[in-house]
């Protein structure tokens, strides 16, 4: 068998934790700005039994990868969840598939991207698979998506789009393997990076 889950505020068993999440569009609906769409994505988080307790601003950001596809408006937000990690994770693709989300392509166009960043100082399934994926090379982190839920978010601590608005909600939130908060990874980018990042 392998190492058992580390889990804390937010284990297998449930228990109320803070989640950390990024939202993101680049693919409007008809009749609704791609910032209405993630407005509508709040409130249905909210609904399906994870309250919204602090929301970023919203921000125009590049395509990633760039070229491919529209601009993205983003932000980030902080829930609160009692229940286990992929229930909170099975909430997060229901809210997408109810407004036009199809999984065709990775790192597609969207009409909604909601990725579950944190849930607690949490390290899923394990650090040693945490490690691994945050050590993926670029090409194959474009073909590869893990089939387990991975906390904290692998690449987070790369993405001016996630620490930039995160950076808002949750500075002093510490990466329970990097040992730095929020605030410091967002200092840590490029500043050509964090210039990108810009408010709506």
């Amino acid at each position: 068998m392998g190492p058992e889950p580390q889990e804390t505020r937010s284990s297998a068993r449930g228990g109320i934790g803070t989640a950390l999440i990024a939202l993101g569009a680049n693919v409007p609906r008809p009749g609704r700005t791609l910032r209405e769409t993630l407005e509508a994505a709040l409130s249905d988080l909210a609904a399906g039994g994870a309250p919204v307790r602090a929301v970023s601003r919203f921000y125009r950001t590049p395509c990633f990868p760039a070229g491919a596809g529209p601009d993205y408006v983003n932000a980030a937000a902080v829930l609160e969840w009692d229940g286990p990690p992929r229930g909170l994770l099975d909430l997060l693709h229901a809210v997408e598939r109810a407004h036009g989300r199809e999984r065709v392509r990775r790192w597609g166009r969207r009409t909604l991207d909601l990725d579950l960043l944190a849930l607690g100082d949490a390290v899923l399934p394990d650090r040693a698979t945490f490690e691994a994926w945050r050590a993926l090379p670029p090409v194959a982190q474009s073909e590869e998506a893990p089939g387990e839920l991975i906390l904290p978010h692998p690449r987070m601590h790369e993405r001016a789009f996630v620490l930039v608005p995160l950076a808002e909600v949750a500075p002093g939130w510490v990466h329970p393997v990097l040992g730095a908060d929020v605030a410091q990874l967002c200092r840590a980018l490029p500043d050509d990076l964090r210039g990108e990042v810009v408010p709506l």
